[in-house]
């Protein structure tokens, strides 16, 4: 299933994900540092929901409470809780 996520305080202005059975499809990232989402993304392809939130949530960017990894493990956390 797809899924659109509008993340709080960071580059990127949206995030879109496919989940399947606990499984993470696709990721995209937009606007904000392009290789570093394209890193992240092909990181993810294929790794469980619970797993990848335990890795990214928490990780911060500079000197902002969140980043990019984080607001998807967000995203994840929704999606898993069924309040995405």
């Amino acid at each position: 299933m797809k899924y659109t996520y509008k993340p709080r305080g960071i580059c990127a202005s949206r995030i879109e994900l496919e989940v399947e059975d606990g499984v993470i499809g696709t990721v995209l990232l937009f606007d904000g540092c392009d290789g570093n989402h394209k890193g992240l993304t092909a990181l993810l392809r294929g790794m469980k929901v619970d797993e990848a939130i335990s890795r990214l949530e928490g990780i911060t960017c500079k000197v902002r409470p969140t980043s990019c990894p984080d607001q998807v493990a967000q995203a994840l956390k929704l999606i898993r809780d069924g309040a995405l």
